[in-house]
């Protein structure tokens, strides 16, 4: 059966993987990213709508509300950042900046969809938080705070929105993506960082990918207000004395 999906960050990383899992399955696309040269190719290939826009503008949320055409099946909320700094190299704007890029928008994204998504007869939302969530590492209080208040924002949806809409929440471990090529473009850098994980290799996007679309699916019906952890067993896991 054909699906409805709108999918933020749709154009690179997780989000593109996810689109394409979706697409190759058969199901309406319409993905939102600011890169428009290649949002348009990437929505042009998998036959999706698109909207051009950053999340940083909440005006973006009501435009996509109305360019999405009927009702939705899911919605997943892909964008992200990844400004790992000291605290004292932190300022009020890096924590701003941060928290409105990962929860605020979530947040925004949803509430916006929401006439749509209870058009369904069941929708699906799923968010994106972190491994640094649970498991500190330093250099990460910014980033994983705003990841800290993605995973409240689950929960409390999932509450509020059931038996309607499910939402759940991935958190995955370092992940080869273009937002990470700082990390992991560098050959040493990235084994070293590999051999961090139980099962000794960094995530692929498709690793993540492949968890979100069944969240979004039928075949997870009775999942909602879960965190689950895609890190390679980095979050419960020590393999080492």
């Amino acid at each position: 059966m054909q699906k409805q999906y709108l999918i933020y960050g749709g154009s690179r990383g997780i989000g593109e993987a996810l689109a394409r899992r979706l697409s190759a399955a058969g199901h309406k696309l319409h993905l939102v990213a600011r890169d428009e040269a290649r949002l348009a190719a990437i929505a042009g290939e998998l036959g999706a709508t698109f909207t051009v826009g950053s999340v940083e503008d909440e005006a973006l949320f009501g435009q996509v509300a109305a360019e999405v055409q009927g009702g939705l099946d899911g919605l997943a909320y892909c964008p992200g950042t990844l400004n790992l700094r000291a605290l004292q190299r932190l300022t009020a704007a890096d924590f701003a900046r941060d928290f409105r890029i990962h929860a605020l928008g979530a947040a925004l994204a949803v509430q916006a969809s929401l006439p749509a998504l209870k058009l369904a007869e069941a929708a699906s939302v799923v968010f994106f938080s972190s491994v640094a969530v649970r498991q500190g590492f330093a250099s990460h209080a910014s980033v994983a705070m705003a990841k800290g208040a993605v995973e409240g924002l689950t929960l409390s949806l999932a509450a509020e929105l059931a038996p309607r809409v499910r939402v759940n929440a991935i958190a995955p471990s370092l992940t080869v993506t273009p937002l990470t090529a700082g990390l992991t473009a560098n050959e040493k850098m990235a084994e070293g960082l590999a051999q961090a994980h139980p099962l000794q290799r960094l995530g692929r996007a498709d690793d993540v990918a492949s968890l979100a679309a069944f969240l979004l699916g039928d075949e997870a019906s009775w999942m909602t207000g879960q965190i689950i952890g895609v890190d390679g067993g980095r979050g419960k896991l020590r393999t080492k004395g």
